[in-house]
């Protein structure tokens, strides 16, 4: 049986593994936790802060699974440690953000970003426990990248003897199980049955649920593979009933989906039917339930935290200065006024090479739009000049052609006349087309909706997608620059859509209010994965480059979400106030 597409790593089971040591005995509820933080802040005892922090963090994940709760415990713990100093406890929390991420394809970047600065960090301190763990998380994402690195193996393979030379068992057993799974990747079942029998055993000597639930769903998946169906729905329920304790729903959603496969392949319909029911609720209630998008935006508001943090770290050194400053004063008078002179000149030279710092960046931003501008200018200059150029000259000259043929018709032969006037007229009607892209009429003559309207009528009589448009609220008059370059984008959405997605119907959603524009283009066809310079924004090919251009040249913001399940979504956000015609104030 062919391996799944992708398989997707369960890595809040390897999050929940270094947290398994937790006392299982009566968990505090998380109001006494959060009470017993503000007093721990309070007497500035940072540290046992920050591991109260841990431990509220994980009665969050307790009670609501994948939330943005136990996200912000993580950044605050963070921001304890690092005012206590300690960065033991700072790198160690970098890992479990970096494990958390880990859950979210969307966050898979940042997942990798956080564990590599923990690893650089424990390297350097030669905690190779810690080493081993970092290495572990890393290859977890590794693994998921197409196609799979030829090095992984080896890399995994060190890990797992550096896990016996360190006596880390634990992390022996996920290195193993990681084997068996980037074995399963490469369609090597044999090998990745050695690896899981190897790591379910240890597990399961160490009684480690998580490990054990994600060994017999790698079994079932070797089941599959030699079409042992039965068995492999056996081991996938094993391994379901421990993720529902867990309350996993990443591992529920990839076992609702394979256990669909092994009732169909048995004809037994009714239950893959109801499973993949089961599947279709988990992927809905994880990526799209408001907890998850609130994680993804997390990382967006981590750096300001993290410069919040700097700047009460930057307060409280500077409180502590002056203190210091004023029991030198007292002592030696002349000698602190000459050190406070010029810490304040070092502190007077820093603020004037920021804020040159910040104008140059200014001025560099004014000259890219000025840039960019100029460029969008000229290519709608071109375009409008060719265009009537065709129009008026090549359109001219054809149809003078065609009059002059039809005036002397009853001089030409019936074989001559018929495929010249068929030629002529094919001509025509190609220059006006081609005129018409360049520089729609119906764009310059009635507005930019009727313009789009045209331009879907048109291409629904030549393509067998259905396209759909839709708007909702009054369109204001909009500057011409910013109708032309909406017209353009969406054009060039629905050219890419066509000729990549394969899709049935494309739909696109116009909405206007009186403080944004939205434009949401969306098909049904075959999604994909796209290189990012940000999450979910495609950076490749000159026609998205001009999208994300013209876009960011009227202020706004795209987004992109893609899935082979669902196909792709764009959504833009354009603020209105730079794109309605201002009227002049009457006096």
């Amino acid at each position: 049986m062919p391996l799944t597409a992708t398989i997707v790593r369960l890595l809040l089971f390897f999050l929940l593994g270094p947290l398994v040591a937790v006392v299982a005995a009566e968990v505090p509820p998380i109001e006494k936790v959060k009470r017993e933080i503000k007093q721990l802040q309070a007497d500035k005892k940072y540290v046992e802060a920050a591991k109260a922090y841990e431990q509220l963090s994980w009665l969050y994940h307790q009670r609501y699974g994948y939330n943005k709760y136990t996200m912000d415990a993580y950044f605050n713990g963070l921001k304890n440690y690092s005012m206590a100093g300690d960065s033991l406890g700072y790198y160690n929390v970098h890992i479990l953000i970096g494990n958390y991420y880990n859950q979210d394809y969307f966050m898979q970047t940042y997942a990798e970003k956080y564990l590599k600065q923990a690893l650089a960090y424990f390297a350097r301190t030669h905690n190779y426990p810690k080493v081993i763990e970092c290495r572990l998380g890393i290859a977890n994402i590794e693994e998921k990248k197409a196609p799979v690195s030829k090095t992984l193996i080896a890399q995994l393979r060190a890990t797992e003897k550096m896990c016996i030379l360190y006596k880390q068992p634990n992390f022996q057993a996920y290195a193993l199980n990681l084997l068996a799974d980037t074995y399963l990747r490469s369609k090597n079942p044999d090998s990745a049955q050695y690896f899981i029998s190897r790591s379910l055993v240890l597990s399961k000597q160490l009684n480690v649920n998580w490990l054990i639930a994600l060994n017999y769903f790698y079994a079932g998946i070797v089941n599959q593979f030699k079409n042992q169906h039965r068995l492999a729905i056996y081991n996938y329920q094993k391994s379901y009933a421990l993720a529902e304790a867990e309350k996993n729903l990443s591992t529920l959603r990839e076992l609702s989906r394979h256990m669909a496969d092994s009732y169909s392949y048995l004809n037994d319909y009714e239950n893959a039917y109801k499973i993949s029911l089961k599947s279709l609720a988990f992927t809905n209630q994880f990526y799209y339930s408001q907890q998850t998008k609130s994680i993804r935006l997390q990382e967006l508001d981590s750096q300001i935290k993290t410069l919040a943090v700097e700047k009460q770290l930057a307060e409280e050194q500077s409180s502590h200065q002056r203190i210091i400053n004023t029991v030198l004063i007292g002592i030696l008078f002349i000698s602190a006024l000459g050190v406070f002179a010029l810490f304040f000149l070092r502190r007077q030279q820093k603020l004037i090479a920021h804020q040159q710092a910040v104008i140059s960046q200014q001025q560099i931003r004014q000259l890219e739009l000025k840039s960019l501008q100029a460029m969008i200018e000229g290519q709608e200059g071109e375009r409008s000049r060719i265009a009537r150029d065709l129009h008026d000259g090549l359109g001219i000259q054809l149809s003078r052609i065609k009059l002059f043929v039809e005036a002397h018709q009853d001089q030409l032969p019936l074989s001559v006349k018929d495929p010249l006037n068929q030629f002529l007229d094919e001509a025509c009607t190609e220059t006006r087309l081609i005129s018409n892209n360049l520089r729609p009429y119906a764009l310059s003559t009635f507005g930019l909706l009727p313009a789009l309207e045209d331009l879907i009528q048109k291409l629904n009589l030549v393509n067998e997608t259905s396209l759909v448009l839709e708007h909702y609220g009054d369109m204001p008059d909009l500057l011409d620059e910013a109708s032309v370059m909406l017209y353009r984008v969406v054009q060039e959405l629905l050219n890419n859509a066509l000729k990549h997605a394969h899709a049935h119907t494309v739909n696109v959603q116009i909405v206007v209010n009186d403080e944004a524009l939205l434009v949401s283009v969306d098909d049904d066809g075959r999604g994909g994965t796209f290189p990012d310079d940000a999450p979910g924004a495609p950076s490749k090919g000159n026609g998205i480059s001009n999208i994300k251009s013209r876009i960011a040249y009227l202020g706004g913001q795209v987004m992109w979400q893609s899935t082979r399940e669902t196909g792709t979504s764009v959504m833009i956000s354009l603020p209105m106030q730079k794109l309605v015609k201002t009227s002049p104030m009457l006096a």
